[in-house]
């Protein structure tokens, strides 16, 4: 309904006007039946749910359902929820002064009824944006019926109402997102006698209050986001209120590193300094993202927990910091992440991990080590062929070394290179340019993916490490 606010400020105004609305499941399936008809996508920018999850979204919507979105951290349920509002009309009247969006053409609240059947045509309205219509609630422990429902206001009864009158009322936050989205995060940790007083919202659309039965027809869509551990394992949902979200829509982490890559090229915000370029090479790219697909496989990472897509975005950012802080110590023009890099990623992946008993037995730098080195491994074994590198292998079994380190100029692994037939222009293809800093990249990759595959030795000390002969 693209009417700006100013435009008609009484109910007699709207019906002159032609104007009406509609129920917020008919509003919201209009919407979305619009958007499939001009091809427009429901959730622009949330990638790998387009034959999943967002099917049984419209799905959902279509039926007018309550839904509950089921999954791992990190899985974009928060992002779901709340992309929901783009379904609102972007302005809807209300009656001047109500506390829950009373409808000019159906109020439901006391205040609402009384003020139209006093005021009639006159009676005075606001336009409210779609982004008003949407309340998110996060679950914890010391959430009150009083908080989401409403409780009696002792002001009010003071004053000489009585407690039976919906007058009384402090409304809480579902009541007032009337005509609108409610989201609860989390539900699992809702308390129980909490999830009870929701019964009645999402089958009968009326509540109870303090023993009161108060009639409120509410019009509302009400969303849920839960970890499938609590929902199912601990039993933390009561069964009558699963019973009444009629959609359980389950999210899933990305199904290929590429479609994780995309996610995380997508959400990074990189660091940035003045002179300086960012170039971050594909195997590198690439290694960052196979980290997270290793942990959430790996047996001491909890996998109930999840491993969020998260992960691979704080570590890719991370890595350029690394490169660009090198890059403006050394004075160098480029900024390129290497190998050397990567055990900058203990911070900003060990907050994201919960570890299982076993994997708390050894330290956990360790362990973010291990998931580094086999992500390496997989994601060179797919771009370099073994029998390409034969060369190279030879030359060090005569003798030769290489000493590497994050603190090295690019220039330093240049020196000697053209020693060995071939490798220079391989490590400049695999980089993606010839510059110094991205050979130097390469070079490191090069040399450590051929020691994970036991050909060549390697020693580390003192933050350097230095590759030789097996």
């Amino acid at each position: 309904m693209p009417i700006p606010p100013p435009t008609l400020k009484t109910l007699g105004e709207l019906r002159k006007a032609g104007i009406s609305t509609r129920p917020l499941r008919e509003e919201m399936r209009g919407n979305l039946l619009a958007r499939l008809r001009a091809g427009d996508k429901l959730f622009p920018g949330i990638l790998g749910y387009d034959d999943s999850v967002i099917p049984a979204v419209e799905n959902a919507l279509l039926c007018g359902h309550d839904l509950i979105f089921l999954g791992e951290r990190g899985q974009a349920k928060s992002r779901l929820i709340r992309a929901l509002v783009g379904l609102l009309d972007e302005w809807i009247p209300a009656v001047y002064g109500s506390e829950i969006a009373d409808d000019p053409f159906a109020p439901v609240s006391a205040y609402a009824r009384a003020l139209v059947a006093e005021r009639g045509d006159a009676t005075p309205v606001v336009w409210i944006p779609r982004d008003d219509r949407y309340t998110e609630k996060l679950a914890t422990p010391d959430v009150s019926i009083g908080d989401l429902i409403g409780d009696v206001d002792p002001v009010k009864v003071a004053r000489g109402a009585t407690l039976a009158d919906e007058l009384t009322l402090h409304f809480g936050l579902l009541p007032r997102t009337h005509r609108g989205i409610f989201c609860i995060n989390e539900l699992p940790d809702l308390p129980e006698k909490v999830q009870v007083g929701l019964f009645n919202v999402l089958e009968e659309r009326d509540f109870q209050v303090k023993g009161y039965r108060i009639r409120l027809p509410l019009d509302v869509l009400v969303v849920a986001s839960a970890n499938p551990e609590d929902y199912t394992s601990r039993g933390r949902i009561i069964t009558p209120l699963k019973d009444r979200y009629a959609a359980q829509i389950r999210t899933h982490y990305p199904a290929t590193r590429e479609l994780e890559l995309a996610i995380v090229l997508q959400e990074a915000e990189l660091p940035a300094a003045a002179g300086i370029t960012v170039h971050v090479p594909r195997f590198m790219r690439e290694i960052v993202a196979e980290i997270t697909l290793q942990a959430r496989k790996s047996p001491d990472v909890s996998q109930s927990s999840g491993v969020s897509v998260r992960t691979s975005i704080a570590n890719y950012e991370t890595l350029v910091a690394n490169a660009l802080r090198r890059a403006v110590r050394l004075g160098e023009p480029e900024a390129v992440p290497r190998i050397s890099d990567l055990p900058a990623l203990e911070p900003s992946t060990l907050g994201k991990l919960e570890l299982e008993y076993a994997g708390k037995e050894r330290p956990e730098s360790e362990l973010v080590s291990e998931l580094w080195r086999r992500a390496v491994k997989v994601v060179f074994d797919e771009h370099v062929p073994l029998e390409g590198m034969a060369g190279v292998v030879e030359s060090f079994r005569q003798g030769w070394k290489v000493e590497v380190a994050a603190d090295i100029p690019a220039e330093e692994y240049l020196e000697g290179l053209d020693e060995i037939p071939g490798v220079r222009d391989g490590a400049a293809r695999l980089a993606g340019g010839a510059e110094p800093a991205r050979v130097a990249s390469a070079i490191e990759f090069l040399l450590e993916g051929l020691h994970l595959s036991n050909h060549l030795n390697k020693t580390v000390r003192e933050g350097r490490t230095l590759f030789g002969r097996a």
